[in-house]
């Protein structure tokens, strides 16, 4: 799956397939205090009399600067020092274990996250690509790939790839 933001800023995007058909959205109103980024997925209309598919809420991300974050997905409540913990050199690898009992890792480079299984092979599942200008090459959209591998858990993958590149973005200032 590849999705396309319409922004670099993940907690305030579109994300698009390469059709242009919305399949995600995440939205973090301005506030004073504790923000939260709310993750919303389309959801196919079956009413035959309105043809618009709607948006649901999947996900949130309460950020917080000295607590652990919060994170919600499909009602279920996880802290992100458990779920999520950090590892490695400057905290730059976080790992979760997914719904099929599997390992998995995130690692903050630079400029991109990479998502992986955490085990010896260390096969890549999910990546972001930058945006590009076009001044060195063809200019692109921020964008994200997923393996179909991972399709039984694409809304836990794209709530953690928020999470792991607006901390990566937040190193990057």
């Amino acid at each position: 799956m590849h999705l396309i933001l319409s922004s670099r800023f993940v907690r305030n995007t579109i994300m698009t397939d390469e059709s242009g058909q919305v399949l995600y959205k995440t939205s973090t109103p301005c506030r004073f205090g504790s923000r939260t980024t709310t993750l919303y997925k389309v959801v196919p209309n079956t009413d035959p009399d309105d043809m618009q598919n709607h948006m649901e809420a999947v996900g949130e991300i309460e950020w917080h600067w000295i607590a652990p974050s919060i994170m919600r997905l499909h009602g279920q409540e996880m802290t992100t020092n458990t779920f999520i913990p950090c590892h490695g050199f400057m905290g730059r690898k976080r790992t979760f274990t997914g719904p099929d009992g599997l390992p998995y890792r995130w690692d903050m480079d630079s400029w991109i996250v990479r998502l992986s299984r955490n085990d010896a092979a260390r096969q890549e599942l999910a990546r972001s690509h930058r945006q590009s200008l076009g001044i060195i090459g063809p200019r692109r959209d921020p964008s994200f790939d997923i393996d179909p591998s991972l399709m039984h858990m694409v809304d836990m993958v794209v709530l953690t790839f928020v999470y792991v590149e607006q901390l990566r973005i937040n190193r990057e200032k």
